[in-house]
């Protein structure tokens, strides 16, 4: 499928039909209709065009209304494919994606150390590549990419790639000139969000915001389905919310962000004072550097301290949580990354801050919920960045 030949969805009344088909699993025209406000003749001709693209099929006659039994309708999930891309700290991951977000398949690529420029985005195409020869007959829509760092989302570009050291890597003009499709980039973070608003069955198009907490603290914040972000792309970046005005410096130049507080190396560096004020810890024994990873092992195994410290970071996160409930009031939150692996230990006294904290009954009962898309999550995202530019969700 090449790059723009879905353009002629884009208008507002054939996103609405075909949105309402995939959220529904199965409806016909005339309940179509009635749900959108839109005429029977205009649906009518809405779903001619999209059986005649593909997108959508004839499914089981539904039950009788008193006339005939109507043909449901219902997305057709295996007529098109998506690829989508996760840059992460130390691999890529590349998956194949239909349009309900199974996975059909997927590979990894190491990167290796002080990658350059070229290289890496050599390596997006080769991997690409092994992916589309793998699976000839499919017909590919697009290429989402979930990028760490700083992404400009407009132009794909992704402006500073920290745990890469790269900076301005065109990745969405790479990618569309070596492969005709469409190519959208944006910030892991934000995709993870995505992933979960459109593939989690408990928030579909609903407004919620998730939080990936790991070497860095991001935040994707969607609202009616579609992501949000801000007038100059940096809204969810909360690892830099100032929490404590005296606290460490943080690599943005400001003290006491959330980053410094509640991120995996942050937890380590906590970790590490304690030990050298001399309390006592089964991590004193460790002759390797100690890691958040480390500090998780420890106090599943009943480490006091251990288990001191990720409690003392679910309250940090549920101070900043608190301040983002107060500001978007989303439905939920949403939370990912390799410390959310802590979860015995962080859930709890995140949601006993929010309780204690939030200026509303509601409020105080916002769920908190771990990604259910788990490791998966930004690919998936990156697969929903193509999905949500076709379907285009309003609600």
């Amino acid at each position: 499928m090449q790059r723009g030949s879905f353009q002629w969805m884009k208008s507002i009344n054939k996103s609405i039909v075909l949105n309402k088909i995939r959220t529904e699993g199965s409806i016909s025209r005339a309940q179509i209709a009635k749900e959108t406000q839109l005429t029977p003749p205009t649906v009518g001709s809405i779903v001619k065009e999209l059986l005649a693209q593909g997108l959508i099929k004839e499914s089981q006659l539904g039950a009788s209304q008193g006339g005939r039994k109507p043909t449901m309708l219902v997305l057709n999930t295996k007529g098109f494919y998506i690829i989508g891309i996760d840059v992460g700290p130390a691999a890529v991951r590349f998956i194949i994606s239909d349009l309900s977000g199974s996975i059909v398949d997927e590979m990894e690529q190491a990167i290796t150390h002080s990658i350059q420029k070229n290289s890496f985005l050599s390596m997006l195409t080769n991997g690409v590549e092994q992916l589309m020869q793998r699976h000839k007959s499919l017909q590919f829509i697009g290429i989402g990419v979930a990028m760490h760092g700083v992404v400009d989302a407009e132009t794909g570009m992704s402006i500073f790639a920290p745990n890469l050291n790269l900076r301005n890597l065109p990745i969405k003009e790479y990618l569309e000139n070596a492969f005709h499709l469409e190519v959208k980039v944006e910030n892991d973070a934000k995709l993870l969000a995505l992933g979960e608003a459109w593939f989690n069955n408990q928030m579909t198009n609903k407004s919620m915001i998730a939080v990936n907490v790991g070497r860095g603290i991001g935040a994707g914040i969607v609202i009616n389905g579609q992501l949000y972000s801000g007038e100059h792309g940096i809204a969810g970046e909360i690892g830099h919310m100032m929490i404590d005005l005296h606290g460490e410096k943080c690599t943005c130049g400001n003290n006491g962000c959330l980053q410094t507080i509640a991120s995996g190396p942050a937890i380590a560096e906590r970790m590490v004072e304690l030990l050298e004020e001399g309390n006592p810890s089964s991590l004193a024994s460790y002759q390797e550097p100690v890691t958040a990873e480390m500090i998780h092992k420890e106090a599943t195994k009943g480490d006091r301290l251990a288990k001191e410290v990720l409690n003392e970071t679910g309250t940090y996160l549920g101070i900043a949580l608190t301040n983002l409930i107060h500001v978007f009031n989303p439905s939920a939150i949403i939370i990912g990354g390799g410390v959310a692996k802590a979860e015995a230990f962080i859930l709890q006294p995140i949601k006993e801050t929010i309780r204690s904290k939030a200026i509303s009954e509601q409020a105080k009962n916002t769920p908190v919920l771990l990604a259910s898309l788990g490791e998966y999550g930004s690919s998936l995202g990156a697969v929903a960045l193509i999905l949500s530019d076709i379907f285009e969700p309003v609600v």
